[in-house]
């Protein structure tokens, strides 16, 4: 996995320079996983850290950033993310390492999604140095809260960007504010791989237009979702499936999470084509593990009868926070569907398991970084 890398001393981060770190603080490498938390009952829940990262663009120019040790920003009662809704955000995971160290999970992807998004709703897009910064110090400033190597946790990173000035008439702000915090966290969903879902294919609700904002990780697409996943975990489903606006007819994507599916007596990944789908940062990387294998990737719009008539042995949600979370059936209008091979006692398939297994163990560094996707933080 390569040699090991000392990092660059806590002394080069901004808080530091500006005086405010208390003195005695160790080196922030000697510090992984000493956080006062119960590693082995971690969720995918809030749970604070100590530092926040903040940047602002003003004046036609970012600001270096900060670190932050309180929880709150002060935004202006008329900034533009509270009421127009420019703000997007992402989510990339740091990982204790068989090294001893802590990596990001390609977190230049990230950056470049964040950009996208931000291009889309008219926002500053933070530079690709100023974001990999403020990811790489919130990593080392909150070293403690990186859940041990053993406990199979990680670092949950969360950069987000807002129009935080006072604008009331409907136009882009003239003032941004770069955020990234971070929270240590464990699965998604209750029971993580050790147990298959359901899912509720969505009726009466769009998660996006065809030409909307469906492609960007943007704060109103899961704003919008929030009643029907509601719904959905009523019926007793903990993920919601959405199909497309237009037709109803064709898998967009479950709520926070990409639709991946592996064909029946073929050796082919399959996973939907459509402009109102995020382009998901593991899916694209699950999909250059299945390449690796010499297995057939194949992206193109996906019926849901497909699904329910049993094409696929293997069909799973995947994202930053689930990673894999297998799918066995499907509720659809009303009736029950048997979707995949999945049980509880065989909750994933062996494709999917060999791509879950290969991802993992590239991400703790128990294997080669064959595509150079970590980044040495600790």
């Amino acid at each position: 996995a390569g040699a090991f890398v000392q990092p660059e001393p806590l002394r080069k981060c901004h808080l530091f320079q500006q005086g405010r770190m208390r003195r005695g603080f160790t080196a922030p490498w000697s510090q992984i996983g000493t956080a006062d938390v119960d590693w082995d009952s971690l969720k995918f829940a809030y749970v604070p850290a100590k530092f926040h990262f903040e940047a602002t663009w003003r004046d036609g120019k970012w600001s270096e950033g900060r670190l932050v040790d309180s929880p709150y920003v002060n935004l202006h009662i008329a900034s533009t993310c509270l009421h127009y809704g420019q703000a997007c955000f992402e989510g990339l995971k740091a990982f204790s390492d068989a090294t001893g160290g802590v990596s990001l999970f390609r977190p230049d992807q990230n950056g470049l999604r964040m950009n996208r998004s931000a291009e889309r709703l008219c926002m500053q897009p933070p530079p690709p140095d100023l974001f990999l910064k403020g990811c790489e110090e919130v990593v080392r400033a909150n070293a403690a809260f990186v859940p041990p190597f053993e406990t199979q946790g990680a670092l949950y990173i969360r950069p987000l960007l807002v129009g935080s000035g006072p604008r009331i008439g409907v136009e882009p702000s003239d003032e941004y504010t770069f955020i990234v915090l971070a929270m240590p966290c464990g699965d998604y969903y209750k029971g993580g791989v050790s147990k298959p879902v359901s899912a509720w294919v969505v009726d009466g609700y769009d998660r996006a237009a065809p030409q909307g904002v469906g492609a960007f990780k943007v704060g109103g697409n899961y704003a919008a979702d929030l009643q029907a996943n509601g719904l959905g975990k009523k019926k007793g489903h903990p993920v919601a499936l959405y199909l497309d606006a237009k037709e109803q007819k064709f898998i967009d994507e479950f709520s926070t999470s990409n639709f991946i599916a592996f064909e029946k007596g073929k050796d082919r990944y399959v996973t939907p084509q459509s402009p109102s789908i995020l382009p998901s940062i593991t899916n694209l990387s699950l999909m250059d593990l299945a390449r690796d294998q010499g297995w057939e990737v194949v992206q193109r719009p996906v019926e849901i009868a497909e699904v329910l008539g049993g094409r696929f042995s293997e069909v799973a949600a995947c994202g930053t926070a689930v990673v894999i979370t297998p799918l066995s059936e499907v509720e659809y209008r009303d009736s029950m569907y048997r979707v995949s091979e999945s049980t509880d006692e065989k909750p994933m398939g062996p494709a999917f398991s060999t791509l879950y297994r290969r991802l993992r163990a590239v991400q703790r560094r128990e294997d080669v970084d064959t595509h150079g996707w970590l980044h040495r933080v600790l």
